[in-house]
């Protein structure tokens, strides 16, 4: 019987979602430059529903989130420890498939399939080069006070956030982020998660990512693009050592229809939260006069 991969995953994270938790929040503060997993080899990080799922196998109670295949670690002379058990991860490659109906180039259509990898974390291997096994150096921050570096980050995207208004929000017709002061928060934690999940619903206005968010408060839409928020904002408390919450312990329940309505949702908005992360840290890197632009 075909496996259907869209499916096995978006079940295992309604069964998160289900007992009460969802598997992007995390502490993330007590290891601060160890908590965006990583391809132990390449460095490069991963993205989309991966983040999550080897989020997940951390609770296995690995140092650090670096991963690798099976043959990479063959491949720097160690190996996997026998019985260890790997955490799938997924790639959608774009296939060119030709229509039947005409014999040229133009009768391509793209069409999505979905690979399946095993990965293990280096603690799962032994025999590695210590250059392997090492995250990135450790930031040390103050949690009840202002982050110099996160600041920067907001200020950086050029967003219109105006701090000091009773609620947060975002208005798309308006384009500004409303963000109540600092000192209301229970901390820095509380208050840049707050702010990364507006910003992310603040990438999705037309003239940037431009997400719908017309119909931000029809149930199932509503739910879909508060998904990609809090994912958003899951990536970027990660990033920066913030440790995570959710927002609205309300919407578990409308994420788990959503989930179970579409197999492909959970895809879709990890997808789309890593592009609003890439894109904002896109902006922070920029130079000022392409902000601008």
């Amino acid at each position: 019987m075909k496996r259907d991969l869209y499916a096995e995953v978006s079940a295992r994270i309604v069964a998160e979602l289900e007992a009460g938790a969802a598997p992007w929040v995390k502490p993330w503060s007590a290891t601060p430059g160890a908590n965006t997993p990583c391809n132990a080899v390449s460095n490069r990080p991963y993205s989309g529903c991966n983040v999550v799922l080897l989020w997940m196998a951390q609770a296995a109670g690995y140092r650090t989130p670096r991963f690798l295949t099976f043959k990479q670690a063959l491949e720097l002379d160690g190996n996997v420890r026998k019985g260890e058990r790997g955490t799938k991860v997924f790639f959608v490659k774009q296939l060119h498939v030709r229509d039947d109906v005409t014999d040229d180039s133009s009768g391509t259509r793209l069409v999505p399939m979905m690979r399946e990898y095993t990965v293990f974390n280096v603690d799962q291997c032994e025999n590695l080069p210590d250059s392997i096994s090492t995250g990135k150096p450790i930031r040390v921050r103050n949690p009840d006070t202002r982050d110099g570096l996160a600041d920067d980050f907001l200020r950086s995207t050029g967003a219109d956030i105006r701090e000091g208004h009773g609620e947060a929000f975002y208005v798309p017709s308006r384009d500004f982020i409303s963000m109540p002061a600092f000192a209301g928060f229970k901390g820095a934690d509380h208050f840049y998660n707050v702010a990364f999940h507006e910003l992310t619903h603040w990438t999705g206005h037309k003239a940037r990512l431009d997400r719908d968010l017309k119909n931000r408060f029809g149930s199932r839409d509503y739910a879909a693009e508060e998904l990609i928020a809090e994912l958003g904002a899951a990536f970027l408390c990660a990033e920066f050592g913030f440790d995570g919450d959710v927002r609205n312990a309300g919407y578990i329940t409308s994420w788990v229809d959503l989930l179970k309505a579409d197999k492909r949702a959970f895809f879709t908005a990890c997808s789309q939260a890593s592009k609003a992360a890439d894109y904002l840290r896109g902006l922070a890197l920029a130079e000022p006069g392409e902000r601008a632009a």
